[in-house]
């Protein structure tokens, strides 16, 4: 029998790849469970929002459970990176910034640039591989407060996820949960297929 996978393994084959951004999201979650002295959330005890769509979330979701589809995922288009955890078994909540390194290596700004146009040789890719698991060794091991700053905040907890039926739309014919239905000429219609009505004001 095999040693067990560490968080980052399994947060690598989740993801598909390994790269700095999921690191952030690792080490976001290791700090968040062990600060809250919470387990991985199998329901709803942990709620999360992430205010950016960058790699790192998937490793919160796979490390703490919580996830789009059990409602305790909340995402919110800032474009930060920065994690607020909140516990209803503990009825604690910590917010979680991540902190900036500094200006951008122009070194590896040029070889990412290289990698994603696929005009890199052969040396170069490895020399970025070689750059980019320095960066990640770093972001898993460096000091806490080198990292982040974490502080407890006052959080509102949002109502657990509820199941409610769905309503076939009139025009399109798919099923819509019925609180996103729309009323569109006396027809229950779907949002894709309301036409909002607006002033402009």
């Amino acid at each position: 029998m095999g040693a067990e996978r560490s968080p980052w393994e399994r947060a690598v084959e989740f993801h598909g790849h390994s790269c700095p951004g999921l690191a952030i999201g690792c080490r976001v979650a290791e700090i968040a469970m062990r600060r809250l002295r919470e387990a991985r959330s199998a329901d709803e005890e942990l709620v999360a929002v992430v205010e950016n769509d960058a790699c790192g979330v998937d490793a919160v979701m796979l490390l703490t459970g919580c996830t789009l589809g059990k409602g305790n995922l909340i995402y919110r288009d800032l474009g930060k990176q920065v994690y607020t955890f909140g516990s209803r078994n503990g009825g604690r909540a910590l917010r979680i910034a991540v902190k900036s390194t500094g200006p951008p290596d122009p070194e590896v700004a040029a070889l990412r640039q290289k990698v994603s146009d696929k005009t890199a040789g052969p040396a170069e890719q490895a020399k970025f591989q070689l750059l980019q698991s320095r960066r990640i060794e770093e972001i898993l091991h460096m000091p806490e407060e080198d990292f982040c700053t974490v502080r407890e905040v006052d959080f509102h907890f949002p109502s657990k996820a509820r199941l409610f039926p769905s309503v076939e739309c009139s025009r399109c014919g798919e099923k819509v949960m019925e609180p996103r239905a729309r009323m569109r000429e006396g027809a229950i219609v779907c949002l894709d297929c309301f036409d909002d009505y607006s002033r402009g004001w």
